[in-house]
């Protein structure tokens, strides 16, 4: 195998902007140039320019690198495809390995494409069908590899994705580093996520996302399209957002697994909810969790863009094994919400279904500050959690009120509640407990005194 070195330059225009747009349509030039990865063996295309496309398709043993952030591609008006994605997308076989793009922008340029195409996309058939409620249709990604392993990116700005700005599905070892998702042409309502990650799905690592989107910053949703498939061994570590609607959502939906992940250092503004962690999709299934750590959380929530709703931090429902949520930090918040709903998994509460199940769900390090007095109580317990400990929780607002630490609604129940290192000010009680909603307390550690006792 010989991996050869081209400058793009030496066979296409690079007259565009990445940021305006114009220019040459340099589509075929470049797309010539990326075939000749099956006859080398390899390929590093260096782009020393910016070019206009409708889109390119990568093979194996691929490099795309661009030089600084005025290199890239700015997707021409009407192309409704995906500026870039794997030439061999399979579902079910992983036929493309050993892709990754280096640096520079991609632009999907989103006033100029359409929010979907007719047609349900051939490689997925009738797994796509339910997803986005779109009847025969696809939704317009800006990036999507399907049936892939060893995926980098890395220094890498998405740019006005008309919906998701990279899906991936079907896919082993996937790396982002550094990643901007840049939205100054934000519309309120039309899908514009960020990452969103379909399984079959093992190891992926994702350092130092940053941006804003117009839906979830970043989606795990192991078998939203199939219901079967699983995603494990995750770790995201730095996120950064920046008056995202949405942040992180976890989904499983039926019998996919989503298990051994671990999210750190989330920090930035949002607007309408923190952490989805539900099925969201109707099903008596209700999901399929394992062992899920979130840790180092400091995120500032603003005036909410959602109405269907009532915003949230973290708003948790279906079946799950281990939570843990570690250093949870909410200080002079002036929109207040629930920061840890736990209870109905769905997107609406007019179907019976299965109720919330959670094993276990630690809390450990927890702190707020506020200049006044919680109007909400930070823990709505609203399903059944065997056992719920919670560790080094310091409270302390400014003003007291009768709001209590944990509030619970009709289907709320906890077998084990246990409180370990409270201290607070401004609160007059734990927990407000119905009869028969908590089988055993344990408290302790607890200042002031008179709060040992949760009601």
């Amino acid at each position: 195998m010989i991996t050869k070195t081209i400058f793009a330059g030496e066979h296409a225009a690079l007259d565009s902007n990445v940021y305006t747009g114009g220019g040459t349509d340099d589509t075929a030039a470049l797309q010539a140039i990326l075939d000749k990865a099956t006859e080398w063996g390899g390929l590093r295309l260096i782009m020393d320019g910016a070019a206009l496309i409708s889109g390119l398709r990568i093979h194996s043993n691929t490099t795309i690198e661009c030089l600084n952030k005025d290199c890239g591609f700015y997707q021409k008006g009407g192309s409704n495809k995906a500026v870039v994605e794997n030439f061999d997308r399979n579902f079910d076989v992983i036929k493309n390995r050993n892709i990754s793009l280096l640096g520079g922008t991609y632009n999907q340029n989103c006033r100029e494409q359409e929010h979907h195409i007719a047609g349900i996309d051939p490689i997925w058939n009738e797994k796509i069908k339910e997803v986005n409620a779109l009847e025969n249709s696809t939704l317009v990604f800006a990036m999507q590899f399907t049936g892939v392993e060893n995926l980098l990116l890395r220094d890498v700005t998405i740019r006005n994705q008309r919906t998701w700005a990279m899906h991936v599905s079907n896919w082993k070892q996937v790396v982002m580093e550094n990643i901007i998702i840049d939205l100054p042409e934000k519309m309120h309502g039309q899908n514009q996520d960020g990452l969103h990650f379909w399984g079959p799905g093992q190891f992926l690592t994702l350092r130092n996302i940053s941006g804003d989107v117009g839906d979830d910053f970043i989606a795990l949703a192991p078998d939203e399209h199939d219901r079967v498939s699983d995603i494990t061994d995750v770790l995201i570590d730095g996120v950064f957002l920046d008056h995202a609607d949405q942040g992180i959502r976890l989904l499983s939906r039926g019998k996919g697994l989503l298990d051994r992940v671990t999210i750190r250092n989330v920090s930035g503004t949002y607007r309408s909810f923190g952490f989805y962690i539900t099925p969201w999709f109707p099903d008596d299934v209700c999901g399929n969790y394992g062992d899920i750590l979130f840790e180092n959380i400091d995120l500032q929530p603003e005036v909410p863009n959602y109405d269907y709703r009532a915003p949230f931090l973290f708003q948790i429902g279906g079946h799950v094994r281990h939570l843990t949520l570690r250093n949870i930090r909410d200080h002079y918040s002036e929109n207040q919400r629930a920061l840890f709903e736990i209870g109905w998994p769905f997107k609406r509460r007019n179907i019976e279904k299965t109720e919330t199940f959670i094993d276990e769900l630690t809390v450990d390090g927890f702190s707020v500050l506020r200049k006044d007095g919680f109007s909400i109580s930070p823990f709505i317990v609203d399903g059944k959690i065997d056992r719920m400990i919670l560790r080094n929780i310091d409270i302390s607002c400014k003003e007291t009120s009768d709001t209590p630490l944990i509030a619970f609604r009709p289907n709320g129940h906890i077998g084990t509640l246990a409180v370990n290192g409270l201290i607070s000010n401004g609160l007059r009680k734990i927990a407000d407990i119905p009869d028969g909603a908590v089988e055993h307390e344990i408290l302790w550690n607890i200042e002031p005194p008179e709060l040992q006792h949760s009601n």
